[in-house]
């Protein structure tokens, strides 16, 4: 997608905080989001945004589906997440059956360019006494990015730190290893969608953090 516009980007998880800024960061920059929703009643508001829609359910629907929806597009962004209700399942069957289906679907709709957000730390050994559904979560997203990072696609990851809702900053720091910080959703979805734009972040794992660094100075320190 280098310096392309009007690129279609298919967002798994597309009703979510940092899926929505994406939309927004991606119709200013001229591309097509298409938003990946469970329930018709989100469309409404994401198209609002910008998005096209289309309906998925990441956990009951088989990669097939995923390469049904992906069809036709430039990109897909992993970007879906179980949240924090406290159910070890949906930890294995979204944050890591989603992103397994999502490969496979965007490989059987020829869709190369793949970037997934996944979160910072995880490939780090979890301690023993780890409660049960943080420990479920860390090892889905280990184990999501070495599946993606084990395909033929073009892929970037995204580990940010902890996230809040605080407005865009503009200044971030991004290495394959950075100590715990946080970061603005705001600031992660731009990371993403320049990331999209430039072909020299394939085949990169990286920490997000905040920083001193503007986006587009962080990713030319680090390709």
């Amino acid at each position: 997608m280098t310096d392309s516009t009007g690129s279609k980007v298919a967002i798994v998880g597309g009703h979510g905080k940092i899926a929505q800024l994406l939309i927004t960061a991606l119709a200013e920059r001229g591309h097509q989001p298409l938003a990946l929703v469970r329930k018709a009643e989100q469309t409404a508001e994401l198209e609002a945004l910008g998005a096209e829609t289309a309906m998925l359910d990441i956990e009951a629907d088989a990669a097939a589906r995923f390469a049904e929806v992906f069809a036709g597009a430039d990109a897909v962004v992993f970007a879906a997440g179980g949240g924090g209700d406290g159910d070890i399942d949906r930890k294995k069957s979204v944050d890591l059956g989603g992103s397994l289906k999502s490969i496979e679907g965007a490989t059987s709709a020829g869709v190369r360019r793949f970037v997934q957000v996944s979160a910072i730390g995880v490939d780090a050994e979890v301690p023993e006494d780890t409660e049960p559904v943080w420990r479920a979560y860390v090892e889905a997203k280990r184990d999501a990015d070495t599946a993606l990072r084990s395909s033929d696609l073009d892929w970037t990851i995204i580990r940010p730190g902890g996230l809040t809702d605080d407005p865009a900053t503009g200044s971030v720091a991004l290495a394959p290893e950075l100590d715990r910080g946080e970061v603005t959703r705001a600031d992660v979805a731009a990371v993403i969608a320049a990331c999209l734009e430039d072909d020299r972040t394939i085949g990169q794992q990286w920490t997000l953090t905040e920083g001193d660094h503007s986006v587009a100075d962080a990713i030319n320190a680090q390709v």
